[in-house]
């Protein structure tokens, strides 16, 4: 048990690398991996993968991505932000690349019951029970508990040998015994969330809020001109692509900062899941249908905007001092303070 997900992802990192050790990351990710690695003393490498195949990971770049210092390969499924969910035959892939250079796996699973059109979801760790795998696991998504920090990490795998689970076992424990352990309003909600009908069940299927919202957002921002976007299988966002001669992106932090500014809408420039390019943005699907919508109307007339040419960014504008100093706060927020890595992988 932890405090949430994101804590025990941290102290699983500490726990598997020494300085220069390698993790292979997607690539986009959720920004909290590859931010972990690097905490702990790591190197993130991006494994790309493919919009064109429904952001499903290139396994054969995965496996070309793997080198002496490599330790672990991490997996987001369902994906965090493209909303891919892998199929068992793709998920037995990337355990063998593991198998074969004797890494271990975190399966970072947190969105696996926000399933829609009837998918199913397949743990890593069954397809790999000779490999040693870290499944993270929590309240905040599937059970609607967001705050309750009530996080779980499941560790499977071989139990001997030096570079087993055995050994990472112990130093998990060292790990945990120097924290002062999951708060107990957490712990509490673990076993009644997973003891009966709870969670996002009737919120997936046809009719339910999830699934219309996620139908809706894929809708609207797909009649949007110069706007594509892979239908997302699960989770509770989608990651749409913006068309360079429609949109003339070259910068998406600004661009997202101009949508704010302008039409009040509030998105993720793409850069910010490590993703490269700038023409891609992150949309969280929990607004209601109405304003999932309106959101999309928005960006239709900032575009227009943008074409007719009436469109500046804000540097440009009257008062820009001002617009200069909240843009580089908003893009030390989303960003990184500017610097931004392009992954090898996806250049």
């Amino acid at each position: 048990m932890g405090n949430g997900v994101s804590d025990l992802i941290l102290m699983s990192l500490q726990a598997i690398l020494d300085d220069g050790d390698e993790v292979l990351v997607p690539c986009p990710d959720y920004p909290l991996w590859t931010a972990g690695v690097t905490l702990a003393g790591g190197t993130a490498v991006p494994y790309p993968c493919d919009e064109s195949a429904g952001w499903l990971p290139d396994v054969k770049a995965m496996a070309r991505a793997v080198t002496p210092r490599t330790r672990a390969v991490v997996i987001i499924n369902p994906n965090n932000p493209t909303g891919a969910l892998y199929p068992a035959s793709l998920l037995g892939q990337i355990a063998e690349v593991a198998r074969r250079a004797n890494l271990t796996i975190l399966s970072d699973e947190i969105y696996d019951q926000v399933l829609y059109d009837g998918q199913t979801h397949v743990a890593t760790a069954v397809l790999a029970p000779d490999v040693t795998c870290l499944t993270f696991n929590g309240l905040s998504k599937a059970y609607l508990l967001a705050g309750y920090r009530g996080g779980w990490l499941t560790v499977t795998g071989p139990r001997a040998g030096t570079a087993g689970t055995a050994v990472l076992r112990s130093r998990l424990d060292v790990l945990a015994g120097m924290r002062l352990g999951a708060n107990v309003p957490g712990q509490l909600a673990v076993e009644v969330a997973l003891s009966g009908e709870h969670g996002v069940r009737g919120l997936v299927l046809p009719g339910g809020r999830l699934c219309a919202q996620r139908d809706a957002a894929h809708e609207a921002l797909t009649s949007v001109p110069g706007v594509t976007c892979v239908r997302p299988q699960a989770g509770l966002y989608a990651f749409p692509k913006l068309d360079r001669s429609v949109w003339g992106v070259e910068d998406d932090a600004s661009l997202v900062f101009d949508v704010l500014v302008r039409r009040g809408v509030l998105l993720s420039p793409g850069s910010s899941f490590n993703w490269p390019g700038n023409n891609h943005l992150r949309v969280v699907t929990l607004a209601t249908e109405t304003e999932l919508r309106w959101a999309a109307e928005q960006l239709r007339i900032h575009v227009a905007e943008r074409r007719r040419g009436g469109s500046l960014s804000p540097r440009r504008r009257a008062g820009s001092n001002s617009q200069d100093l909240w843009m580089k706060i908003f893009r030390r927020l989303l960003v990184g303070g500017g610097r931004r890595v392009v992954p090898r992988a996806c250049r």
